[in-house]
């Protein structure tokens, strides 16, 4: 499957502000896709709801509900703009998140699009809602985990929350998938490190790569995503081929940045026959252990 063994990853920390026309959007996301290309980056990652920054050319005063099916109307746009970059620059993008109104369902997802240079377009849409979602987004989960095959291996989505659930990491890696990628949205430094220390756990537990990119800056006048706290980065394995701390690359806190690293696939799939530990072999199924338990009475 894996047919070169490097990939030079870029995480952004989208800086989320106010726009006043589509133009200020589209210009602002292909600069920094033109600049990963100039870095001679395979892969570039956005974050969860930097798409946000669109509720700014519509009525900011509707309720939030109707504010983000006003933002589902831009996914055509969306999608010609970054399938357009893909193709324009050989890469593949992880789109970050928009929310898609389910054409049969009609009820609103929070949906990951991955491109292809190619023109090939996957999605992912989140399978947790946390609560602000659920009580006052009214944004629904997704179902089933999407794969994506590219010439440089296997991947999988977790969109923020969904990192926190360690099976969806694991079904991955069990898949054949070497690297997760965790498009994240947080607006307070509890939350972020929720995500931030489970991504890096879900790197040590599978033995794979974790990248994170993160919103920052502001948008005073969207609940919910008036204040973003972020910080991206690229982690590893925890084990002696790795970077120290199981840290590739991380940016500063909280400010507008792009994080690039080199993975190494081949050093990935040499620790998971040799590691010092070999978690992702010796995992236990869940099924297993609960038929294990015991509980003694003291």
């Amino acid at each position: 499957m894996t047919q070169y063994d490097r990939l030079r990853v870029s995480a952004l920390q989208y800086f989320i502000r106010p726009v006043t026309d589509l133009t200020q959007f589209r210009e602002q996301v292909e600069a920094l896709v033109d600049t990963a290309a100039d870095y001679r980056c395979q892969l570039v990652v956005f974050p969860e709801y930097f798409t946000v920054q669109l509720l700014t050319l519509g009525d900011i005063h509707r309720p939030i509900q109707e504010q983000l099916r006003f933002l589902a109307d831009y996914e055509p746009q969306f999608v010609e703009l970054m399938s357009g970059l893909a193709a324009k620059h050989r890469i593949h993008i992880v789109g970050g998140t928009l929310p898609v109104v389910d054409p049969e369902s009609g009820v609103l997802h929070n949906e990951c699009k991955v491109f292809g240079p190619g023109g090939m377009i996957g999605t992912q849409r989140k399978l947790h809602m946390t609560r602000f979602e659920d009580e006052e987004w009214m944004v629904s989960p997704g179902s089933g985990l999407r794969l994506f095959d590219a010439p440089f291996g296997r991947f999988a989505v977790a969109v923020c929350y969904d990192v926190e659930f360690p099976e969806i990491a694991r079904a991955a890696a069990l898949s054949g998938a070497d690297l997760l990628v965790v498009p994240s949205c947080t607006d307070d430094r509890q939350g972020f490190f929720r995500v931030r220390y489970c991504a890096h756990a879900r790197a040590i537990e599978n033995q794979m790569y974790v990248v994170v990119s993160s919103t920052v800056g502001s948008l005073p006048m969207v609940p919910a995503v008036h204040l973003n706290y972020g910080q991206a980065a690229i982690l590893t394995p925890s084990d002696f081929p790795f970077a120290r701390d199981g840290l590739l690359a991380e940016g500063n806190y909280n400010q507008e940045m792009m994080v690039i690293g080199e993975l190494n696939f081949a050093t990935l799939r040499e620790s998971r026959l040799n590691g010092t530990v070999l978690p992702l072999r010796d995992s236990t199924t869940t099924a297993a252990v609960l038929a294990s338990v015991e509980v003694v009475t003291l």
